[in-house]
């Protein structure tokens, strides 16, 4: 049975909103973070494939512009793309990530399906582009972020996530295409500022990116819940240790009749 797909935005009104609306992007990975990215007016989400597939996700989220993504090498060549893109289209997909190759991202394409591809600093590629830093400060890596987002428009992409990429080329970028740009370390000029949850939330305990602005503390009130879970499984333990429990309030009670009734019957037939 197909889900509904968001009630609100679509790739036309994504691009029609160019230019005169800039949207907030997350990457969501539980039901709680959707449910609040919705209720805080967050409009894109990138979600792990199997909340697509989860009908709880278009309760909470109904609105979100959502698409799946996995890295290339979780996935495999073209046609093991479509066969994983299909199912999440059919349960409410807006659109995929795709990080694999050109001719993947037409395949997509030439069946309807919306892709959104990457550019910059692509994690699973980093390799190429000398490890976990920015891409495009020098003439020739500029000039390959631009070659690149040609190539997936003219492949059919929609879209393209620009990550770690100075704000002066991805704002040159956006004078020249008609790619939706989602920025992540990328720039005021992307249509779209994604982060990812985990930064925004302060849940990260190692490194965080220079680009993601933390807005809580979760890792302290994690600390804090630690702290109370232990303190109280402790005073359990003690408790029971020492005799203290089950007191009397928390024992299911038998009439005393019924009671000795029971251990004389034991007596004689146990």
């Amino acid at each position: 049975m197909a889900f509904e797909p968001s009630r609100k935005h679509t790739v036309a009104s994504l691009r029609a909103a160019r230019g005169k609306h800039k949207y907030a992007m997350l990457r969501v990975e539980t039901l709680d973070e959707a449910a609040a990215a919705e209720a805080a007016g967050v409009e894109i989400f990138s979600v792990p494939p199997a909340m697509i597939m989860d009908r709880r996700f278009r309760e909470v989220a109904p609105n979100a512009f959502a698409f799946p993504g996995e890295n290339f090498y979780e996935i495999g060549g073209t046609d093991d793309f479509l066969r994983w893109a299909f199912p999440l289209v059919k349960h409410g997909a807006d659109a995929v990530y795709c990080s694999g190759s050109l001719g993947t991202v037409r395949a997509l394409a030439d069946h309807a399906i919306p892709v959104c591809g990457h550019v910059g600093l692509i994690p699973s590629k980093r390799t190429w582009t000398g490890g976990f830093t920015a891409v495009g400060k020098t003439l020739d890596s500029a000039k390959r972020v631009w070659e690149q987002c040609v190539a997936l428009e003219e492949a059919g992409a929609f879209a393209v996530e620009i990550e770690v990429v100075p704000d002066a080329i991805t704002a040159a970028i956006a004078e020249k295409t008609s790619l939706f740009l989602l920025a992540m370390g990328g720039g005021a000029a992307g249509d779209a500022q994604y982060l990812f949850s985990d930064d925004v939330l302060g849940q990260n305990r190692g490194h965080t990116p220079r680009h993601a602005k933390v807005y809580a503390d979760f890792a302290a009130e994690y600390d804090r819940l630690q702290e109370m879970r232990t303190t109280a499984m402790r005073a359990f333990a003690d408790d029971v240790h020492s005799g203290a429990y089950p007191a009397d309030d928390y024992l299911v009670k038998a009439e005393a009749e019924v009671a000795s009734d029971f251990r004389d019957w034991l007596s004689t037939n146990g």
